[in-house]
């Protein structure tokens, strides 16, 4: 028998806070439970994609998904988790994000599905713009009590001005009711009974059921569930989801899929165990075996692999997970000078993003640009004539992954897609030199 859909949580690690009764209802009946997702950017990072992987699993075991997007909430900014208030957006903006979102979920959930738990897009703008301040007060901020909102966590440490904390608006303050009126409204429309979300969102989440339960008072079956997972964060510390240089986005004109690829491929033993229940779809045995097989020969990286694989085919296309995963085998070929030139000129720029370059002309070329040139006199690759020279002396210069002397020139047959040389010093100092 299939586990149920907390059973395929739970084992995941992906269960943080549960309601009483949540699980019965949802082993009951089909449910459809939602979740938001914050119009901040038009697209969305890795941290989304914890979210989106929920609500799949929620399909998959026979429930209704709602994805919510926060077009009204997101003009307000929630205080969860935040040290300071964040700055508003405005309609134009938010417009284009929230085409950019749908866009993103699009990819992953199918809203135009004809089975009867299809997934359902939504977006709070639509039923909050023309809630008027008067009857949002009388027919809403009545029911739930200032003491009530204020026994929150988000709301009691945004209050202490404990952590550079510098209080709370009004604004701010009314989100969790905005919120809650989002679980009223899905309840009322579509008989959704339950929310889920990151555990910061807690708070939020049970002002919604009891928002439902007390505007829904005398109805016999006004119940509504919370349900939250656990925030994902490194084996070291540090926050999930950064690289370098930034978000990890879903798209991939934000994040090549080369560094996708890279940033999953790179994760560390601890958490690669982790990732592996959270970010992908694999069965249990077949995870426990990964691990086992893992944990026997770790230098084989057998977990990073497969992660990388799962994740990178199920966010971009497994014809986008070949391609990086060709890439970063050319890095490491012994034929690196010939299997380079089957890379298009697009992940040719992706794989040495961030690498040092200069520019020389073909005029430079016409009779051969001669190694010192190359390394230090026209490229200031490094500081000097005689660095380069001794460089060249000691055997530790390549052009393409070929070792050279200093009677080497480069000539038009070194470039790799008509305008680009890779020189190396050693094994760490790459730089690229580009005709123009």
């Amino acid at each position: 028998m299939a586990n149920t859909f907390v059973e395929e949580l739970r084992w995941r690690g992906m269960l943080h806070d549960i309601m009483p009764g949540t699980e019965e209802q949802l082993n009951k009946e089909m449910t459809a439970a939602y979740i938001g997702f914050d119009p901040t950017s038009d697209s969305l990072h890795i941290g989304s994609l914890v979210p989106i992987i929920i609500l799949v699993h929620l399909e998959k075991a026979g429930h209704k998904p709602v994805a919510l997007i926060g077009g009204a909430t997101g003009m307000i900014g929630d205080p969860s988790g935040k040290s300071d208030e964040r700055n508003l957006l405005d309609e134009v903006a938010l417009a284009h994000n929230v085409a950019g979102i749908k866009s993103v979920l699009s990819r992953f959930l199918d809203f135009n599905s004809s089975n009867k738990n299809a997934p359902v897009l939504v977006n709070n703008y639509d039923w909050m713009k023309n809630f008027s301040f008067i009857d949002f007060a009388r027919d809403v901020g009545k029911r739930i009590t200032v003491n009530y909102m204020m026994a929150k966590d988000s709301v009691k440490k945004r209050l202490s001005g404990d952590e550079g904390n510098v209080g709370m608006s009004f604004t701010e303050f009314t989100y969790q009711l905005i919120q809650g009126y989002d679980f009223h409204h899905l309840y009322k429309t579509m008989g959704c009974k339950l929310q889920m979300g990151g555990s910061d969102q807690w708070g939020n989440i049970t002002t919604g059921t009891e928002l439902v339960r007390r505007m829904h008072d005398g109805e016999d079956q006004a119940k509504a569930f919370a349900m939250t997972c656990p925030l994902i964060t490194k084996a070291d510390g540090s926050k999930f989801g950064k690289s370098e240089g930034g978000n990890v986005w879903l798209d991939a004109d934000k994040t090549s899929v080369y560094k996708f690829y890279q940033f999953w491929l790179n994760t560390t033993d601890d958490d690669a165990e982790k990732y592996v229940k959270i970010f992908t779809f694999l069965d249990k045995e077949t995870i426990e075996a990964l691990i086992t097989e893992h944990k026997e020969t770790p230098h084989l990286r057998i977990l990073q692999k497969r992660l990388t694989k799962e994740v990178t085919t199920f966010v971009h296309s497994e014809a986008d997970f070949l391609n990086a995963e060709k890439a970063s085998e050319i890095l490491f070929s012994k034929n690196f000078n010939e299997d380079i030139r089957t890379l298009d000129e697009n992940l040719f720029l992706d794989v040495f993003e961030g690498v040092a370059q200069a520019e020389v002309t073909k005029a430079d070329l016409a009779e051969g640009l001669d190694m010192i040139a190359a390394l230090a006199d026209k490229t200031n690759f490094l500081k000097s004539n005689s660095d380069a020279r001794r460089a060249l002396k000691e055997n530790a210069v390549s052009v393409n992954k070929d070792k050279v002397k200093e009677d080497y020139k480069i000539t038009a047959n070194d470039l790799i897609h008509d305008k680009y040389v890779v020189l190396n010093k050693g094994k760490k100092n790459t730089y690229i030199l580009k005709v123009v």
